[in-house]
């Protein structure tokens, strides 16, 4: 079953200047699909797009159903149903996606109360789970601090595990690993892949690096310039690439046979 259908996205600035250009794709139920290209490309802008969540001065058409909801010009009452429920996301700086002025687990108890109606004890618990499900030591210590009191990785996994509490259908990483260590950038790409596979989720996963790709999706649609260049399996993709930014891709990508050896494994 077909969970988020992207069709004719198109995501324009006020001046006119199109940055999505006539986008369409799909990503089933428990599927992986992996969004690549270079830095300016359109990828994070599509994944914006699909949650309502576009800067200001920039407006989408077309349609994206998330779920079964529209959210092409969905009213925020209707988009904020969607976020957390069906679709949650994960940025490359977490910094700018926890608030520095509020302790951690109020952050991830705040929208957990919203969709469960847990309160009390009970939040607590759910929140201490949410941290420990993404390998957090400490959780009731972390939980306490505030985001500049924690490491870059323990900050990611934080953000993770706001966005896995409340259970979406559909998890959306831009870029999660890019801003980490090496060491931890590998630490993280496996907890992905094993929190998605446990919970049987579906990945819409954002890089510019096909290796870091090949390791948790199993189809792949490359963008340029705004537009779709070449989409299919991960596999086929690496190994016979039909257009050649595709073939700069893949040459440029790196330790990209042990990824797909650790994806073939699965």
């Amino acid at each position: 079953m077909t969970l988020l259908d992207v069709r004719g996205l198109t995501v324009r600035t006020s001046d006119g200047l199109t940055l999505v250009d006539d986008l369409s794709f799909t990503v089933a139920g428990g599927e992986r699909l992996g969004l690549i290209g270079e830095s300016g490309s359109g990828k994070s802008l599509t994944t914006l797009a699909v949650l309502g969540l576009l800067p200001d001065g920039m407006t989408a058409t077309g349609s994206v159903e998330l779920a079964g909801t529209q959210t092409v010009g969905a009213p925020e009452k209707r988009l904020t149903a969607v976020r957390g429920r069906d679709a949650a996301v994960v940025f490359q700086e977490p910094l700018t996606a926890l608030d520095p002025l509020m302790r951690l687990g109020r952050q991830i108890a705040e929208p957990l109360a919203r969709r469960t109606g847990l309160r009390g004890r009970p939040l607590r618990e759910a929140v201490r789970a949410a941290l420990e499900q993404v390998r957090l030591p400490e959780p009731d210590r972390i939980a306490r601090a505030f985001a500049h009191e924690i490491s870059g990785g323990q900050r990611q996994r934080v953000a993770l595990a706001m966005a896995l509490a409340c259970e979406p259908k559909l998890l959306i990483a831009d870029e999660p690993t890019t801003a980490l260590d090496v060491s931890v950038q590998a630490e993280m790409l496996e907890l992905i892949d094993g929190l998605v596979e446990e919970r049987e989720m579906a990945v819409l996963f954002v890089s510019h690096d096909l290796a870091v790709v090949a390791k948790v999706t199993d189809r792949v649609l490359v963008m340029k310039d705004g537009r779709a260049v070449e989409e299919g399996a991960v596999h086929g993709i690496v190994s016979a690439p039909q257009e050649e930014y595709t073939r700069a891709l893949v040459a440029s990508a790196r330790k990209l046979e042990s990824a797909l050896d650790l994806r073939s494994a699965r």
